[in-house]
């Protein structure tokens, strides 16, 4: 089972790093995370964040937010729409569903005509 966070939406902020103080940098990145096995994928209603500063390459945790990242991030937390939530079966499912329904009549086929 692979699960893992696609991105849906990046947005760049002017706000100074917590730790280089530079204002070009910081990146907020909003992901829903997304499941594929050998007979589904999913798009799931989980979403993450993460708020980066591509200047000094650091991951910056929401302790060290400061009073105006934590405004910038409610404002676009309350902006972001996640896709909508969506199951799609693979063909290796839909050849198991159709193999177990053939078994099924050929049961039920059996029955009726031994009867």
């Amino acid at each position: 089972m692979d699960d893992r966070f696609i991105t849906i939406k990046e947005v760049a902020i002017n706000n100074n790093c917590p730790e280089c103080y530079n204002t070009n940098g910081l990146h907020f990145t909003f992901k829903q995370k997304f499941v594929e096995t050998s007979f589904y994928k999913s798009l799931t209603t989980e979403t993450a964040h993460e708020l980066f500063c591509k200047t000094c390459e650091t991951t910056i945790y929401p302790v060290n937010w400061t009073d105006d990242i934590d405004r910038v991030f409610d404002y676009h937390k309350r902006a972001f729409v996640p896709k909508k939530a969506s199951f799609k079966l693979k063909k290796s499912a839909w050849i198991g569903i159709g193999v177990l329904i053939g078994i099924i009549v050929v049961g039920i086929g059996a029955t009726v005509f031994l009867s």
